[in-house]
């Protein structure tokens, strides 16, 4: 009888696990179990709160290069204020060493970075219409009503190197923000770049909007004449024509010279381009693409003689160093905050922002019962679920080493709330697509929970990682962040209880991580989503809030003990 009983605990154990697993997105109550019968029922679950300290980490001199994509344009954010991104970027020819034959003139220059859209409908005549994605601040029902911004793009004279000369060893070059200046600057660890100082032809720009917004409309592009006409169409993208006169005497009066026969020369003689933007107003629009296979210039030109003149075409790709600038103008400060006592409030904002730090197991509880506060939050958490020998050493398996249980940790949540008076500008949706990122700031990567997370959405991110990384509940603004085999972790395998840094994502799929420069403290590097996440949120904190003690941080572990 005394097997076949064990034999059936751990099926129920099993049972609970699955189940908490499957229904992890919903809130929790006690379990009863009529498996075994109420007479042998032996296992019952519980909850626990267990005490943790989190406070603010302002992020300044963040990495802005190496970003899978970039922001460009004007954002303000209604609990924060305004932040500017511009770009800067090289540019590089897709094949050396041009010949452009006789009498080349250019017909056009074509600049083409495709925005992220998607499929939405169909015209009158049966071809696809888009919807832009990843757009900030703008009339998504109408574009055309989006508060327009200025956009000037400059030839660039400043030389993004490779590498860093102070580093022996061959280090890339990495730039960091500088969001605080008035200007656009960026940061290379000894020098501050103030990119308006490298202007070439401040007078003469490349290409100059005066009202720009971003367009959904579809690109159609037409080649040949008449019956001979043929018609094709793109998805959305930033498109519009370049001076020709500029890229004749850059390019093809170039030609032969050995700033066109590699990489290093080319990048050298020309330095890359420049993508300034200016307000025109209180509000602008805000958009993110990425510079990958799919953005180019072609100049497109024809060559021979008059009478018989055949039509080239010469490309340049994106490779190469590029970066983001930001300035941001904040209604709010946003400060380190109280690494001992916590913050009553957690600002997690993108770009050059602001993200939270949590501390889990920090402060003292009363484990033994005596009535006194005075036991470390972290042994009492281990001397409280592992097995004890009658020395009171903790058990081991032989063979593995790991530490065993007397509970099992079924679910184990950092439950955040947003606080309800966050502007929203009167849409009670408008922080509804927020998701909150934790990573492991030891090792700046994710925690095992979110490795293990089975629910990826490459297509969709906001329906990505919905189990480690739970929505945001519209009805209360809760987040639930999971960290179960995390601690489980710290329990069997007596890994080290690492902080954990808590950042706003628009991209969960996207875990880089970027460095800061001459970081003082244990956070060494963010994870890049945030720096491309102009959007921000205000979450309750560790420290308890008067009237806001229901919605204080915590950390909440469901698990499993037998009576």
């Amino acid at each position: 009888m005394k097997k076949t009983i064990k034999a059936l605990n751990i099926s129920v154990v099993f049972i609970l696990m699955v189940s908490t697993f499957i229904a992890c997105d919903k809130d929790f109550n006690v379990i009863d179990s009529d498996v075994l019968g109420k007479e042998n029922f032996n296992f019952a679950t519980r909850d626990s709160l267990w005490p943790i300290t989190a406070y603010n980490r302002k992020t300044e001199a963040i990495q802005v290069n190496n970003l899978a994509s970039h922001l460009l344009g004007i954002f303000n954010d209604p609990a924060y204020g305004q932040t500017k991104a511009s770009i800067i970027t090289q540019i590089t020819p897709n094949s050396f060493d041009p010949e452009f034959g006789v009498n080349p003139i250019i017909d056009s220059v074509i600049i083409s970075i495709p925005y992220f859209s998607t499929v939405n409908g169909a015209d009158d005549d049966g071809f696809p219409t888009y919807r832009l994605d990843s757009l900030y601040g703008a009339n998504k029902e109408d574009l055309t009503l989006s508060p327009k911004i200025k956009l000037t793009i400059y030839e660039n004279g400043y030389f993004l190197r490779d590498f860093d000369p102070n580093n022996e060893e061959g280090i890339a070059q990495n730039y960091y923000s500088n969001a605080s200046s008035s200007v656009n600057t960026a940061l290379n660890g000894s020098t501050t770049i103030k990119f308006d100082d490298h202007i070439v032809g401040v007078d003469a720009p490349i290409l100059n909007i005066e009202d720009f917004i971003p367009s959904n409309e579809t690109i159609k592009t037409t080649v040949g004449t008449g019956d001979d006409a043929v018609t094709t169409r793109s998805e959305p993208a930033f498109r519009y024509p370049l001076d020709n006169d500029f890229w004749t005497k850059k390019i093809i009066e170039k030609e032969g010279d050995p700033v066109l026969s590699n990489a290093n020369n080319f990048r050298n003689y020309f330095r890359g381009l420049y993508f300034k933007v200016e307000p025109i107003q209180t509000d602008g629009t805000m958009v993110q693409f990425s510079l990958d296979a799919d953005a180019s210039i072609t100049m497109y030109y024809t060559n021979g003689e008059d009478t018989a003149r055949i039509s080239n075409n010469y490309a340049f790709n994106f490779t190469g160093n590029k970066l983001n600038t930001f300035i941001n103008n904040y209604d709010i400060p946003l400060d380190d905050g109280d690494q001992n006592l916590g913050d009553a409030k957690l600002y997690l904002k993108g770009t050059e922002g602001s993200m939270a730090v949590v501390d889990l197991f920090n402060g003292l509880v009363d484990c033994d019962g005596d009535g006194n506060i005075n036991d470390d939050a972290l042994e009492c958490f281990k001397n409280t679920f592992r097995q004890i020998d009658e020395d009171g050493e903790y058990i081991q398996d032989p063979l593995t080493n790991r530490y065993l249980l007397k509970r099992l940790i079924n679910e184990a949540h950092l439950m955040v709330f947003e606080d309800e008076d966050l502007p929203d500008l009167g849409d009670e949706n408008y922080h509804f697509y927020d998701r909150i990122y934790a990573y492991d700031i030891k090792n700046n990567e994710p925690t095992v929970d979110y490795t293990i997370d089975q629910t990826d959405n490459t297509q969709e991110p906001f329906n990505s990682k919905v189990i480690s990384l739970g929505q945001r509940n519209p009805d209360n603004g809760k987040y639930k962040i999971r960290i179960t085999e995390h601690l489980n972790n710290i329990l069997i395998n007596d890994s080290t209880n690492t902080k954990l840094g808590l950042v706003i994502s628009t991209n969960v799929n996207y875990t880089n991580t970027g460095k800061i420069l001459n970081s003082t403290d244990d956070v060494t590097e963010v994870p890049s989503a945030t720096v491309l996440s102009p959007r921000g949120t205000i979450v309750f904190g560790s420290k308890e809030t008067p009237s806001k003690e229901d919605k204080k941080l915590q950390l909440k572990i469901f698990f499993t003990e037998s009576k």
